[in-house]
Parts: structure tokens; sequence; C-alpha cells
């Protein structure tokens, strides 16, 4: 019986969709997952980016309410997207306070069926102007207080699905503690939500509402060597090609860690070896010279990535007048830290030791404000491009991009701190 070969690329590599013949189980994550989302509480997955979030969470959530976060956006935001999401539209009329004002509209019959029965589990929420639902106008006006949140909730919890909230980190810090807030209200009316993102301090969320405490778990996503070497094991039977010992030292090195990094770089060196589908009989690959030119296509792709980012905070810099140069000194720092360092986390203590030594009239209290306004200046017009984050709970500033670190290593590509340090220098003389 003839049986198609498998293309390398429905096997490895970064994807909007599981790649099954690569997915890893890496500490049961799926079980535990399944476990929680049969008890009343939030869940929050915490990780860098491309450690595997969004597989994970596909491969376990099949029919969420997934809500997509950007800076500009806030909490009514989310709740808009995911009542559209069900058929439903919620026209604003008023923001002010944090309030809701405004009416929800049925577009769809699915909507509609949906609306009637928030309603009638909402008996005694008042619109702005009274009245009962009808079916005819399709319309229902909104409270203006709290009772606007149990409203949003029935409509969730009536709809059966799991409220899904994406790339968390890029609320704005003010938003994040208002969702925090809200993340109480909505457990007290049965809504439990999965929160995904990057973010550094454990138990971010009840750190920003302690009233949560009991009330989500946090899963940490992380790879040991060996969960790593079951991706590149499970891919490689797929495609019936053995990895030897030393390539995947040599793979697993390069990819500091990090799942998203890996299925790039495997994907990357087979075809650099010309390697595109799966072997009619068992072939071994150990081509370093194939895997180094995977490294440095990566690393070039990356420029424009990371050339952004730089030109981004340096934006940031120099429109702040600032004659010690303190952003490029905590740059410079940060970015001359050793890979180790970097992923566990440099303390503001640390930065402002060897930002001090290489400026002196750098205080610490002003870094301390710096390194807060990192995320910020990181971020792009479309709310998106986290590569440093700051733990205002434990103070430290750690990698959470670790293609960062593989840029790093492989690109010879100059940073602007250095010209900026300079002109800040210049500027100080003047």
């Amino acid at each position: 019986m003839f049986t198609p070969k498998r293309k390398t690329s429905q096997v490895f590599g970064v994807s909007n969709v599981v790649l099954p013949n690569s997915y890893v189980d890496r500490g049961s994550l799926d079980e535990q997952i399944q476990t929680l989302l049969q008890r009343t509480t939030h869940i929050a997955l915490r990780g860098e980016s491309k450690c595997g979030k969004s597989w994970l969470r596909q491969k376990n959530i099949k029919d969420g309410i997934t809500v997509q976060c950007r800076l500009d956006r806030g909490a009514h935001d989310l709740y808009i997207d995911a009542l559209s999401q069900l058929g439903i539209s919620f026209v604003l009329d008023n923001t002010s306070s944090g309030k809701i004002s405004g009416k929800v509209n049925a577009h769809a019959e699915i909507g509609e069926g949906l609306l009637a029965k928030a309603l009638g589990a909402s008996a005694g929420v008042k619109g702005e102007a009274g009245g009962e639902y009808a079916k005819n106008t399709r319309t229902q006006p909104a409270g203006h207080d709290v009772s606007d949140l149990r409203f949003i909730a029935d409509l969730i919890r009536e709809s059966g699905r799991r409220l899904i909230i994406e790339d968390f980190h890029y609320l704005s810090v003010d938003e994040r503690k208002k969702f925090a807030f809200d993340l109480k209200a909505l457990w007290d009316y049965g809504v439990f939500v999965v929160i995904i993102g990057v973010w550094s301090q454990s138990n971010m969320l009840i750190y920003l509402n302690p009233d949560l405490t009991g009330r989500i778990n946090e899963i940490p996503i992380y790879w040991s060597a060996e969960d790593l070497q079951a991706v590149l094991s499970k891919g490689g039977e797929a495609l019936n090609l053995e990895f030897t010992e030393g390539f995947i030292r040599r793979i697993i090195k390069d990819c500091y860690g990090n799942v998203g990094i890996l299925q790039t770089l495997i994907l990357k060196a087979l075809d650099a070896a010309g390697i595109c589908e799966s072997a009619d009989e068992r072939a071994v690959v150990n081509n370093f010279e194939a895997l180094e030119t995977a490294s440095l296509q990566y690393a070039e792709q990356l420029n424009p990535l990371y050339q952004h980012f730089a030109k981004g905070v340096s934006s940031g810099i120099r429109i702040r007048s600032d004659s010690t140069g303190i952003y490029a000194h905590a740059m410079a720092v940060i970015l001359d830290a050793s890979d180790e360092d970097a992923i566990r986390g440099l303390s503001l203590d640390y930065i402002f030791q060897q930002a001090r030594f290489r400026e002196p009239r750098i205080q610490k209290g002003n870094l301390r404000v710096v390194l807060e306004h990192f995320e910020q200046l990181q971020i792009d017009e479309h709310g998106r491009g986290l590569v440093l984050a700051y733990n205002e709970a434990t103070g430290e500033v750690s990698v959470v991009d670790r293609q960062l670190l593989l840029y790093r290593k492989y690109s010879t590509v100059k940073w602007l701190w250095e010209d900026l340090i300079a002109e800040a220098h210049d500027q100080s003389d003047a």
C-alpha cells in the first residue's frame, strides 16, 4: 500500500496550527490543564515568546472565545471583541470612569438566543432608558454600573465557551490592573478565563489583585533539554530521520530553551541539508554545516526585527533630555550580559552598578524609572514587539524574546547604544 511522504514543513516549523508529529506534552501540561478546566478557577499560562503557549491552548481548548490584546486596548475592548464572536455587538456611548454606557445588539440568530437567555439570567438589570429586550429591534440598553460586567458575564457563560485572553502583556499596566479586578468579579459570576502572555513575575495577577488568591492557577511554561530532545525525536520518527547526539546538543544550545526557535532552526537546517520530505530508509542527520547555515539565515531574517527594536528604544531615548545617556547605558549593560543572566533576569542593583561604572552621574532612582518605561519604548504602532520585560515586584529585567540571544550570537550588526552614549557625552560637554 502506497504511503505518501511527509513534507518536513508538515512536521517541523512554527505554525498557526498544532503540528501533531512534533507536538510534545511537556511535563504532562495537557493533563494539568484539562484538570483545571473542570474546576471553578481562572488559568494563567505564562512563558516567553514562542514557548508553545498558543499550541498548548489550541490542543486543550477547542472552541474558546479568543481575544487578542493590544497596547491601545482596554478591558472594555476585550469584552466587545468577545461578544462580537457570539453574534452580539456592544456599542459604547461613554466609557468614562471605567463604566460602560451603550447598547448591545444581536446581529445573528445565535446572538439573539444568548441575549434572551442572558436577560433572563440578569433579572433586575435596567438599561439607561429601561425597557425589555424586543426581538424585532434586537436591541437592549446596557446599564451604567457594575451590573454591566455581570450582564457580559451572563452572555459569555450562556455561550458555554471559555474566554481566552491572548498576549495579556500587551495591555498597559493600568489596564492589566483593571482586568485583574474584573477577574474577581467574573469568577463570582461563574465565568472562568484563560489568560496567556509573557511575564517574568510569578503569580503576577495575584500581585495585581490579591483577591484572586485561590481563584487562579498560574502555569509557567518552560522546556528542559530533555523536553526539546523529545520534540526532535518525535519529529524525526515521523520523517524516518535520526539526529546524532552531537547534532542534538548543538541545536538545543542554539535554541536557548525555546521550542519555537528549535522548530525554526531544525526546519531551516533540513532545508540547508536538502531534506524536504520523509526518507525512504532510515537516514542519519549529522550535518553541522547545514545547522550553521540555518543559524546564520535565521539571524539575518531577524535583523529587521531587532533593528526596529533598536530604533524604537533609540527614539524614546532621543526625545528625552537626559545628559547622562541613562537609557543607552542601561541597554548596553543588559545586552552585554551573559545568556544565562539575561534569561534568569538582571537585577536593578546589578544594572545600576554596571551603568554607574560607565557613567558615575547615573542615579538609581532615575534608572528605576527608565526600566519601568522599557516596555512602552519597545511596543510598535500595532501594540506588539516585546523583547525585554521589567518585573516590578523583583526589580529585574529579563529577555522574553529568546531570539535576541541567537541574533546576538550570529549577527555582526552594530547596536546603536554606544553612538547614543557618545552623543549624550558630547551634549553634556557642550
